[in-house]
């Protein structure tokens, strides 16, 4: 059974290198991660700024969804944290690290968890571009 050792929401700042710190065992042969960076440009426009808005519930939310897909794969540990609030271009926004004894297994998971987590997180985005317009994205 997989062992889910950190899953988180934060303002704070986050590394894949550390969550990948966090899931190192002597058992598992590969780790793979996953950084989501703020880029500087989205649909043709330049970013200036990004606010991530979260739900109440997100920290509950994204243990639950963590622990619905991990137990899908023959991995070992899973660490991941997903951050709100202002984040500067080039910081990263959404981490994720994930060990096994194979590789492949430890990729399948990561995409699958990547994926979940952006499609289940009350969490919304908001960007202001440099033209002076700015829009909200994955907000219903």
């Amino acid at each position: 059974m997989p062992q889910l050792v950190h899953a988180q929401v934060t303002e704070s700042i986050i590394s894949s290198a550390q969550l990948a710190a966090m899931v190192a065992d002597v058992h598992c042969g590969a780790v793979v991660t996953f950084s989501g960076d703020v880029r500087n440009h989205d649909g043709g426009k330049q970013v200036e700024a990004l606010i991530y808005e979260i739900h109440p519930s997100a920290s509950d939310v994204i243990k639950s969804i963590t622990e619905e897909i991990i137990v899908n794969f023959d991995i070992e540990k899973v660490a991941l944290a997903h951050r709100y609030g202002d984040i500067k271009i080039g910081e990263t926004a959404f981490a994720v690290a994930i060990s096994s004894a194979h590789r492949q297994a430890a990729f399948e998971a990561c995409s699958a968890l990547v994926d979940a987590v952006k499609e289940k997180l009350p969490i919304w985005k908001y960007q202001k571009f440099s033209d002076g317009t700015d829009e909200w994205v994955n907000c219903a």
